[in-house]
This record gives C-alpha cells, structure tokens and sequence, in this order.
C-alpha cells in the first residue's frame, strides 16, 4: 500500500480587521463535513462514528488498515516557561498546521488534548487556539466535546466505590461469608466466577476450577484484600473547579458508622485513569494498564490494584468508546484529532499515543503538542510518551513571545486579571536581551534530546519591529536553532505562519539523533538527578524523609524501572514560580514520590500541586450564557 499524497480540500478565512472574539471568528465560520474531513485522510464512513455532523470519533480499525504505511514527520510544538497569561501556544500549532496544509498544500494532521471544563468555566474561557488559529467548533471543544472526559469520570468513581465496598464488606463480614457472596454456587452446583475476578485467582495461582479444594487459608488470602484505610491513594474525580472537594470525609451515613475516613477529589484530568487513555496503544493495552493501577496498599504494606478488586473489566467497559481519537478540523479547514487531556503537572500533559499514531500513517506531518513550557510537557514527551509509542520526534518547535522573554530578563510581575506594567507594553531592548538567555536555555534542552528545533516567534499587537528583530538575529547568530521566525496567525490565521511552516519543513529534513534523557534501569534518583541537573538546571536535590521512603519503597515493590514524570511550577526552570530568567546554583526539592503503576510512571512532586483548582473570584462562567432564539453560544473565548 502506497501513501496518499494528494493535498487536502480546505477553507478560505474570511478576514476581518479588528480581529474580532475568538466565538465570533469560530460561529463565523465555514465547517466542512466531517465525513469530508475523514475522506480526505482516506478514512472509510465505516470507520467513522459521527457525533453530529462536525465531529466524530475514528476506530482503530484504521490502524490496521494502514499499519504498512510509513510514518510521517512528528513534530512536537513547545514553549519557554510562559507568563501566566499564556504564549499561544495552542494558537500557533494550530496556525502552523493551517500554514501547512492550506497554503504549503502539504499533508496535516493536528493532535491535540482535549480540554477540562474546569479551566473553561474557571479561568481560560477556552482551550481551541485563537484569533485565526482555532480548532472548531470551538464551542464543542471547550465543552462536552463527545464525551470522554465524562467516560474518565465514570470509570474513576466506580472504582472509588469499588474500593470502599471491599472495605465496608471485609470489615463485616466472615472470610467463608465474603467467599460466598464473591463466588456463589449456581445451579449447576459450580462456582461462579466473573471474567473481572480472574486477574485476583491468576496473581495467587488459584484454578477457578478447583474452588471447592481451597483450604481456609487460600480461601482468605482471595477474598479479603485488607485494605489499609490509611493508605488507599484513589480519590473520587469530578471535572469542575471546585476547591471545597479537596478535603472531605466520607463513610458518615447510619449504615457506614465506623467506615469513615477522610480522602477527597481531583479534578477528572488529573485521574490516573486519563493519563492511561493518553498512553494506551490499543484497547488490549489499556485494559491491562486500567489493572495495573495501585490504588492502595494492604496492611503488609503490599500494592493493591484495579484488578484484585475485578474491576478492571468494568473499567474497559466504560472507556470502550473513549479510546477512539476525535476528528475535527481547523478554520481552515484541515483535519484536528483531539484525544485525552492529562493534567501537565503529576501527568504527562500530551494528548494520546493512539492520535499521533493514526496521524502519521494518514499524513506527511503531524503537528502535536506537549502541555507547558519544554522543561515539563517536551521531556515527559521526550521520556514517557515516545518511549511507550515507539515513535521518533523529528521536529521541535519552541514558542517564545517578546512578553515572556521581558518577564525572564528581570520584568515586574505578570498577574492575571491585572494590568500590564509599561515595560511589556512599550519598547524595552535592555530587559528583552538579558531575556534571551532563558531562551537558549530552552533551546538547549532540545538539544539534549538531538533534535532539530525552530523558534516562533508569537508576535503581539504590542511587539516592536526592533524587538522582533532582537529576538531573531540573537537565535540566528547563536546557531543552536535550524531557525527562528517571526509569526502572525493569531491575526492572519495560516498565512501568518507560512515562514515558520517553511523552516519547519526544512528542518524536518535534517538529521535527527533522538535519545531519551536517562536509561530506565538507572535507579529513581539518578533519574530524578539527570532531569533537575540537565533540564532545569539545577546543582543538587534534596529529598524529605517520605522522598526518600518511598524510594526505597518503590524499588522494593519493584516500580524502580518506571520513568519519571517531574511535578512542579511550569512558570520558572525551577521548583519556585518566582525564580525567572535562568536560575542557578539552586537545590531541588523533593517533598514526595506517587505512583502511577498503569499509566507507567512515577512522580515526584516539588512543592505543593493542586489537582483540583478553585474558582476565582469572577469566574469565566459569568460570561458564558446562550441566545436563546439563535441557540448560539456566547462568552466562550
């Protein structure tokens, strides 16, 4: 089977001056049939499953039908640590993907994560690109999209449930009253077993068929999981912003009295559950991940998993649907998979494995994204996401903006929701150039890896022609990027990005010598060490006592080969938001170490990581209502 080469069908942008909103340019624009989207990258209507007439999700049957094709070029678009107003970096693969497939006429795929509700009616308002550059319909996006989110929550809960039954149960019941409620007679006189109970009876040796041989011994060993209740890790997820579920105590009905114990809730992008959606590499492999997931330990102090509670079937069950990437399309009309959205902190922060790798037998480029600045989204790319796919980068594309590189150079702070101070709003070369230096720093990161990078320039309306041109010549005179280009998408869509799609295709073509940062046999802190010293910059780390606990827990367990997904501020190099520029001589702190055992990393934390933000004080839900004549939705940006 040969590769389509053929370019895609795209949309003309119709535009306007004052850019108008982000909703008004997207509710304004000109949708191409998702069926024609699909048609293009040569999917089949039977491998199509529509969620109305401008999205749909795709089968992994296509995988299969192409799995003889050769992979296109995989480019991943990062940043510089941004401001906390962000740098567009959404905006600019999405315009870079325009520029490609509707003004270069090369083949596109876009991959992209799908975003939570909680940001959208909290803070950001929306997560589909901007100005010319966006995913649509953007509504949909930022909203329910086809469901997935929901799926994680789901799965999420019921084995929250699941876990506090066995505990409930165990503490009342007899073992020869819990073996016969888990496995009763039926009324051929034998056991019955559930599909779901076979991972317990295969992990203790125990044939299903020889039940009734169990001595009283192995008979408590299967049905009672002695959960510590001081150390069950799972907590109930829910996709809003809602500071007041951090905390809670539960177990406090009549019938519970006795049962409670205090957890609380993450936000649902933050659920193991959704880390292992993006790093599935088919529907055989996320089952077995879902298993693999420990959610608790026994009094011995031994992992217990989704699968010794049988559950880990159900939990297939729920996220069946949800494994199957989303088709959208840019505004211009070229072809968008959105797929997962694990948190960027404790998670990966990249969307699925499973999207990029349709994307690349479907295209000649893939455009992705990794979440956050290259010091946290690009290395867990680099060091988790392409060493469970298997796939090679060939391309990185580092977005930079004149705001944040002023913020680098020593700018007062940037806080959102406040004015900007003059210096981000008028001319300042002095505090722009001392702000290069966190550019390079970035660049150098890439370079660890070996790969080709290209910086983009995001421009703003209040950049200077002079401090573009700063920017451009200091990357161009250093050597150490293939190029750096000055971008305008947000305001001219595709052609804005034309000279950053050209450098990109030119750098695609040089010689990439992919590696990963660290070996995974390396023991936890030299691999914690090689990330602080070598990403971050870091010249020691320093770990508390339950850092150090857990380390000697987790190798003993035997999670000591797992890579590492650092957890810390995507505002500065370091562990301290406040720390800009490029810090140095700074010790690193590890207050802690988690396990995700199925989405397959671990994570140290340094300093505190919400998993469930609040809300401010005027959230974005304030401006989001709907017309209700038109149905037209709006306040959404």
């Amino acid at each position: 089977m040969e590769k389509e080469h053929k370019p895609f069908r795209t949309t003309k942008l119709e535009l306007k001056k004052p850019v108008p909103n982000d909703i008004e340019i997207a509710q304004a624009a000109s949708l191409r049939p998702v069926r024609d989207v699909a048609e293009d990258l040569g999917i089949r209507p039977e491998e199509l499953e529509l969620y109305g007439p401008y999205k749909a999700k795709v089968k992994l049957e296509v995988l299969e039908r192409f799995k003889d094709l050769p992979n296109g070029k995989y480019i991943d678009v990062t940043a510089i640590n941004p401001t906390p107003l962000g740098e567009g970096k959404t905006t600019t693969t999405v315009g870079l993907s325009q520029a490609l497939g509707a003004h270069l006429k090369k083949r596109v795929v876009t991959c992209i994560r799908q975003p939570s509700q909680g940001p959208t009616f909290g803070i950001k308002g929306g997560a589909a690109g901007g100005g010319y550059s966006q995913v649509i319909p953007m509504e949909e996006l930022n909203l329910h999209l086809t469901g997935d989110i929901h799926a994680v929550t789901a799965a999420n809960n019921l084995l929250a449930a699941a876990i506090d039954t066995r505990l409930y149960h165990e503490n009342r019941q007899s073992d020869d009253a819990l073996f016969r409620r888990l496995y009763p007679l039926g009324k051929d006189g034998k056991y019955q077993v559930g599909r779901g109970q076979f991972g317990r009876l295969q992990k203790l040796g125990i044939d299903p068929q020889h039940l009734d041989a169990l001595s009283a011994e192995e008979k408590s060993r299967l049905v009672r999981l002695d959960i510590d209740p001081d150390h069950v890790f799972w907590m109930r997820g829910i996709d809003t912003n809602d500071r007041f579920l951090r905390g809670i105590t539960i177990g406090q009905g009549p019938q519970e009295s006795g049962a409670e114990r205090r957890t609380g809730f993450y936000i649902t992008v933050a659920s193991e559950i959704m880390a292992v959606l993006a790093l599935a590499t088919g529907l055989e492999d996320m089952r077995k991940r879902l298993g693999e997931m420990v959610v608790a330990l026994n009094r011995k102090g031994e992992p217990i998993t989704a699968e010794d509670l049988g559950i880990a079937g159900a939990l297939t069950v729920l996220m069946s649907d949800a494994i199957k990437p989303n088709l959208m399309q840019t505004l211009e009309g070229t072809p968008v998979f959105v797929h997962a959205g694990p948190f960027a902190n404790i998670a990966h922060g990249n969307s699925s494995i499973l999207a990029d790798q349709i994307g690349l037998k479907l295209a000649d480029y893939v455009i992705t994204e990794s979440g956050f600045g290259s010091d946290i989204g690009m290395e867990k790319f680099f060091d988790i996401k392409c060493r469970y796919s298997g796939l090679k980068p060939d391309v990185v594309v580092l977005v930079a903006t004149v705001r944040a590189l002023k913020m680098h150079g020593g700018g007062a702070k940037v806080t959102a929701g406040q004015p900007l101070d003059r210096a981000y709003t008028e001319e300042n070369l002095d505090l722009l150039q001392k702000g290069t230096e966190h550019l390079f720093h970035h660049i150098g990161i890439a370079s660890h890896f070996g790969i080709p990078t290209v910086v983009a320039i995001n421009r703003f309306i209040t950049d200077t022609d002079a401090e573009l041109a700063l920017i451009q010549n200091a990357v161009r005179a250093s050597g150490k990027a293939e190029d750096c280009v000055i971008t305008n998408h947000w305001e001219e869509g595709g052609a804005g990005a034309v000279a950053l799609a050209q450098a990109v295709v030119k750098a695609a073509e040089s010689p990439a010598d992919f590696q990963f940062l660290y070996p995974l046999d390396q023991p936890i802190k030299q691999k914690i060490e090689t990330i602080a010293r070598e990403v971050y910059g870091a010249e020691e780390v320093d770990y508390s006592p339950e850092a150090e606990q857990k380390i000697a827990e987790f190798t003993k367990l035997g999670y000591a080969g797992l890579p590492i997904c650092m957890a810390k501020t995507h505002l500065s190099l370091s562990h301290d938001a406040a720390l800009k520029g490029v810090p140095r001589g700074f010790r690193f702190p590890i207050r802690d170490i988690r396990l995700s055992a199925g989405a397959g990393f671990l994570y140290p934390l340094a300093g505190e990581i919400s998993t469930m933000p609040g809300l401010p004080t005027r959230p974005a839900f304030m401006d989001i209502d709907i017309d209700l004549q038109s149905g037209k939705i709006t306040g959404l940006s």
